[in-house]
């Protein structure tokens, strides 16, 4: 394989690079045939050029596999952002949508118990807007570059260039009776979200309270489980506000304990650039900064 590279000043063929992200979204180049209505050898031969254009190896071949390479996985978000911003940038320009739809990845958890109830009052202001909503739970990176806009949940460590939404503080809740109104800790079903700071442990520890390792804590991958869990009776979840302060007022929960704790995580927008703002991105933005204003 030659490793010169190719010109500074050239472009491989969108032929090739169309082969080439197909084959690596279905890691086949039989598949990715079948996408773009060419033979399997013609897929294999486009992969090919490209490999020798660049001077890189994008797949390890096997017998009846194919895997990306390192230089295939650290090309291929750079081709799939291109891709990704030629249609958005040729829907803006032929106005098929007239800038109506927004695709919004969001936790799901913040999606749920936060926006989906005030979802009535954005589309009462914007009647024209189209909401695509995806929540993915534990890869956010993966569809990103596809999202118009973003809300995360994480760290401000691990936000730059976000703008945070909120500023929480963690508690149990449960509901209204469990263990008939007598809290007991040691002997409550605990329920908790996998993966975040603001844990029983941390929880019981913020109050210089030890914490029975040997209790079970029952995880899940989203608050959405935990806590809908709890609001059925099946224990006490931990909680923030954000997320239970709906619940709290409809009284579907209550909380377990009066005191609270810091949560090191909290939610942050993560708007798109200046060039790819659109009439829908702006109006849903707007609407976020006066229901929940930037802290």
């Amino acid at each position: 394989m030659p490793s010169s590279g190719p010109p500074s000043s050239s472009l491989p063929p969108l032929t090739w690079l169309r082969a080439f992200e197909a084959s690596a979204r279905h890691l086949s180049f039989t598949r990715a045939a079948a996408e773009l209505n060419l033979t399997q050898s013609a897929i294999s031969q486009h992969v090919r050029s490209l490999e020798n254009f660049l001077g890189r190896e994008l797949f390890i071949r096997k017998t009846r596999a194919l895997d990306l390479s390192e230089a295939g996985a650290n090309y291929m978000p750079v081709v799939r952002e291109a891709f990704d911003l030629i249609a958005a940038g040729t829907q803006a320009f032929t106005g098929g949508d007239q800038g109506r739809h927004l695709v919004l990845q969001c936790n799901m958890a913040f999606s749920v118990f936060w926006l989906s109830p005030r979802l009535p009052r954005l589309y009462a202001k914007y009647p024209w807007l189209v909401l695509n909503i995806v929540t993915p739970i534990w890869d956010p990176e993966r569809h990103a570059s596809s999202a118009g806009t973003e809300i995360r949940f994480g760290r401000p460590n691990d936000m730059s260039a976000a703008v945070r939404l909120t500023r929480d503080r963690f508690f149990p809740v449960c509901a209204p009776g469990y263990q008939d109104g007598e809290i007991d800790f040691s002997t409550a079903t605990l329920l908790d979200c996998a993966g975040v700071t603001g844990s029983w442990g941390a929880w019981f520890k913020s109050q210089d309270l030890p914490f029975d390792r040997n209790h079970e804590i029952n995880l899940a991958s989203t608050y959405v489980i935990a806590m809908t869990a709890a609001v059925n009776g099946a224990g006490i979840s931990m909680s923030h506000e954000t997320l239970a302060g709906g619940l709290l007022e409809s009284g579907q929960l209550v909380r377990a304990s009066d005191h609270t704790a810091e949560l090191l995580e909290n939610y942050f927008l993560m708007p798109p650039p200046s060039h790819a703002s659109t009439p829908a991105s702006r109006a849903f933005l707007e609407w976020l900064k006066e229901e929940l204003p930037p802290v």
